[in-house]
């Protein structure tokens, strides 16, 4: 008989092999995450979320704003590039060629035009320049001669206005400059760029030119040269002579020494004596230096310089003497004022000791401010004429005169023959009118008529009667 298996049907067993294995138990299930250690994954997620997104806007942000300020001054460095659209219009307004090779046919041309040539093409730099005269002579028709020569090249042309908003546009225009009304980099701040006024305005478009100006002068050796017309159109208020003082500040430029400049350029070695004589007439101020040096005959230049200063002084502030119309009143008793502060300054160097150190200079006499209004009998005068330039308050507050010419310029008018004579007349005339104002005229018009006042002094007061005059009787004998 054959022995039973101990297998199943079906089922094979291997030689060898064991029963088979039991299976792994299942892994334990892990616990729910607590409230906390979702918050704090949440808040992670968020964080991180908000690191990328501001990182992310605030390099957009910053390439923005540097972009746009390259793209302001690349702007600007094409408004003066050749081609400027004045010349276009004055070539239709006044049918003249833009051609520079064309002959200047279209008009007479003027013996001045070599100078104003050398002023539009940048050689004649470091100055600005002002065109004074009458409608019609031809000051714009010669700088368009000079822009046409050139093509614009390095030039920009506008029209002044009275209004300081117009004229902030027209600069803007002339200079591509947009004042930042394009400009989206300022809808998360407080302030936009153009909360301000716009004498700002233009500060900050000069601040722009400058820095085209400065790589311009790098790359071909030229200044730019932005040319104002129309400048009589410039109120005489606050804003006008701001206005004028801002672009006189832009305008002027230092220089070197004056014996420096003489021995590079005109390959003069100046004598001690001459630069003495010069710093005595002019003192050291670069801007009068600069013109001296620049001048052949420097003593003559520092002659008509001081006549400059003069010619300013009295312009402003001459007076009329005893004779003047009492409707003038108001402006002469401001240009007393300032004569008579200027006939103080010069008495009192005749009692000061030195006016030269040799390590400061000339010592030009001067007033503390309390005194010198004092002297004036006005205290709201002296800040308007050192606005005018004809005193200078210094730092520790005292009057002087505003330069060492313009000093000069006080001597010679206090020592005009019949001056303190006819200084004297004009005050005198002054009070007078001043008197007359404060008078009052009564006219009794029964005295007139030939009537009489008996005033007699009765108890208790005063009794006033009044006899009118008789009448003469027709047909009398």
């Amino acid at each position: 008989m054959q022995a039973e298996s101990d297998t199943a049907p079906g089922h094979t067993t291997e030689p060898g092999s064991g029963p088979p294995p039991h299976p792994p138990p299942p892994p334990e299930q892990d616990a729910p995450p607590s409230l906390w250690s979702k918050m704090v994954e949440s808040a992670a997620t968020s964080f991180a979320s908000i690191l990328v997104l501001g990182a992310g806007f605030g390099i957009a942000a910053y390439a923005y704003h540097k972009s746009y300020k390259y793209m302001v001054l690349q702007k600007m460095a094409n408004a003066f590039e050749p081609g400027d659209p004045v010349l276009e219009l004055a070539a239709i307004g006044k049918d003249i060629t833009l051609s520079k090779t064309a002959a200047a046919t279209h008009w007479v041309e003027r013996p001045e035009q070599y100078i104003v040539d050398a002023i539009v093409d940048g050689h004649s730099g470091g100055h600005y320049h002002l065109f004074i005269g009458d409608k019609g002579t031809g000051k714009s028709s010669m700088l368009l001669e000079a822009m046409r020569k050139i093509d614009g090249d390095g030039v920009a042309m506008f029209e002044a206005h009275s209004d300081l908003e117009i004229f902030r546009i027209r600069l803007g225009k002339a200079l591509d400059y947009e004042f930042h009304e394009d400009y989206i980099g300022g809808y998360f701040s407080e302030r936009g760029p153009r909360d301000t006024t716009a004498l700002l305005d233009i500060e900050r478009a000069l601040n722009k030119l400058e820095k085209v100006a400065l790589r311009r002068r790098a790359k071909v050796g030229r200044p730019l040269v932005v040319i104002i017309n129309q400048m009589h159109l410039i109120r005489d208020d606050e804003d006008g002579k701001d206005l004028i003082e801002l672009l006189q500040q832009r305008a002027e430029q230092s220089t070197a020494a004056l014996r420096n400049y003489r021995e590079r350029y005109m390959r003069e070695t100046p004598s001690p004596e001459i630069l003495e004589k010069i710093y005595d007439r002019v003192g050291g101020r670069l801007n009068f230096l600069n013109r001296v040096a620049k001048s052949k005959d420097m003593l003559a230049a520092c002659e008509k310089i001081k006549q400059v200063e003069k010619t300013w002084f009295l312009n402003q502030c001459w007076i009329l003497g005893e004779e003047m119309d009492d409707d003038v009143m108001d402006q002469q008793k401001w240009a007393a004022a300032a004569v008579v502060l200027a006939t103080a300054l010069v008495d009192k160097e005749q009692d000061m000791s030195t006016i030269y150190h040799p390590e400061s200079g000339h010592i030009l006499p001067s007033y503390p401010l309390h005194i010198a209004q004092q002297i004036m009998t006005r205290s709201d005068f002296v800040r308007a004429l050192d606005r005018l330039n004809l005193f200078s308050i210094t730092s520790d507050a005292q009057v002087r005169a505003s330069s060492v010419p313009m000093h000069h310029a006080f001597q010679e008018i206090v020592a005009l023959p019949g001056f303190r004579e006819h200084l004297q007349g004009t005050i005198d005339r002054i009070s007078a009118i001043e008197s007359l104002g404060r008078t009052r005229e009564l006219v009794a018009k029964d005295l007139v008529l030939g009537g009489k006042y008996e005033i007699r002094k009765v108890a208790g007061g005063i009794d006033v009667m009044l006899q009118e005059k008789e009448e003469e009787e027709d047909g009398k004998e």
